[in-house]
Parts: structure tokens; sequence; C-alpha cells
């Protein structure tokens, strides 16, 4: 169960969600043609550090044993789904999606999001890609306030993208957050029989975050250990936001970085 957090610590949550936001909106400003992903994982670290708060991502371990997560930002283009590192640099081109996904510390809490851009050209179909994630993601975060079930929040979403014959990634889920990265509750973004009769209750804090595919659901480690892509190539789409639990619904600690 994802610890209930107090009125000071969802204040400190709200101020570092909107510093994360707006390191997000750099990062966004920088995913243009041409440009590398180390250049827009700077921009990203820049804008966060200068407000004073960390990445949370850099040196993240899953595993002791393991090699840390090597920078600011997961940068996953087209059919990468999550966790691609910046570093090595590589370079976006006309065409791509890319998701930005981005997590920071602030006064000792950590707060969550991801966007996914379109750079250049694309189908109406990949962008109709793109919107449909991020409304799943609004009609996800809707579904909740205290009393109601953590899988209330994947049947809205799941009955939103299912008829639109997406796919929705099983292997990945929401979360809580704010003491760690990630903490409990699981909270799948589809309709699952298994998912534990878990209430959400006042002052809990999760991160939301549909990932969702043109294609088949299922997904693959790619051979750096990090990046999950989708198994049949098909195009993928993230969005991400952190939200803390209120009485009658859900007070969002991360603004989202699309709207000025």
């Amino acid at each position: 169960m994802s610890h209930i957090k107090t009125t000071e610590e969802i204040e400190k949550l709200r101020a570092g969600g909107a510093i994360l936001s707006r390191a997000l909106q750099a990062a966004m400003k920088a995913c243009v043609i041409g440009a590398t992903t180390e250049q827009i994982d700077t921009a990203a670290r820049v804008s966060m550090e200068s407000e004073g708060a960390k990445p949370s991502f850099l040196g993240y371990k899953t595993d002791p044993r393991d090699p840390p997560f090597p920078s600011t930002l997961c940068i996953s283009i087209n059919d990468e789904v999550v966790h691609g590192p910046a570093i090595p640099a590589r370079i976006i081109h006309d065409g791509d999606i890319v998701g930005l996904d981005i997590g920071c510390w602030y006064e000792g809490l950590c707060t969550d999001m991801a966007t996914t851009v379109i750079v250049g050209h694309v189908t109406d179909k990949v962008r109709k890609l793109v919107a449909d994630t991020r409304q799943s993601l609004v009609l996800g975060i809707e579904a909740i306030k205290e009393g109601a079930l953590i899988g209330d929040v994947g049947a809205a979403i799941e009955d939103f993208l299912k008829p639109k014959k997406y796919g929705i990634v099983k292997d990945l889920v929401g979360h809580g957050v704010g003491h760690a990265v990630h903490e409990d509750p699981q909270i799948p973004n589809y309709r699952e029989s298994r998912t534990p009769k878990v209430q959400f209750k006042e002052g809990m804090v999760v991160a939301i975050e549909p990932m969702v595919s043109l294609g088949d659901w299922r997904v693959i480690l790619k051979p750096d250990e990090w990046t999950i892509a989708t198994r049949d190539g098909s195009l993928a789409a993230h969005f991400e936001v952190t939200v803390a639990v209120t009485k009658d619904g859900y007070e969002l600690l991360t603004p989202w970085p699309d709207v000025t």
C-alpha cells in the first residue's frame, strides 16, 4: 500500500511537480528534427537543477548489481515503449514519435511524468495514437477518488482504448510515488481480475501511465537491458502524470506540459 502523504508532503510534491513539468517542457522544446537525445536530456537536467531539484532516474538501479541508468530522461523512439537511455546519443528524425519520461527529487520527495512528442510529419493514424493515449490518461485519472478501487483506473483506460483496437501494454503499470521512485500499489492500465481490491485513500500519491501501441501489447527488452519495445515493432505512445488522491477526486501534482 502506498504511504499516505501528509499535507506538508503534498505541498512539497506540488512544488516539485511544477518544477518537473517545466523540465519536461524544456525537453519537449528541444525535441526537434536533428537534435540528439543527449541534447534533449541536457535541456531537462539544466531546467530541473536550476530550480533546486535533482533527477530521480539518473543513477537509478533496479537491482544493486545492475549498472546505473545513465541519463535524466528516458527517451523512447517509435517502437520503444519506455526506458530508453538518452546516452549514448541518438538523432531525432522527421516522423519520429518520441516518449519523454522524467522524474525528480525535490525536498526529499519524488514526482514522475511522461509525454509523447510528435516530430515533424506523421500519418493521421499515428497522430491519433498519440492523442488517444493522452485522452486515456485523462479518463484514467478521472476515475480516482477516495473509496474508488485501483482497478477502476484500468477499466476506464481499457474501455476507451479497446474499441479502437490498440494494444495496451500489460507488462508495465502505474504505481505509487513520493517517498520512492516506485511504491505500491501497482495500478494496471487494463481490466485485470487479479488486481487486489485496494481502495484509493485521501493522501495517496500515484503515477498513472498508459502505454499503448498500434499493434500487439506484447513487449521485449532490447540488448541495452533498459529499453522496452513492442515485440511486433509497432509504434507506441506513453503519457504519465502524478496525482494526489482527494476526498472527491484528485489533484494534479505535475501540470500537463502541453497545456499553457
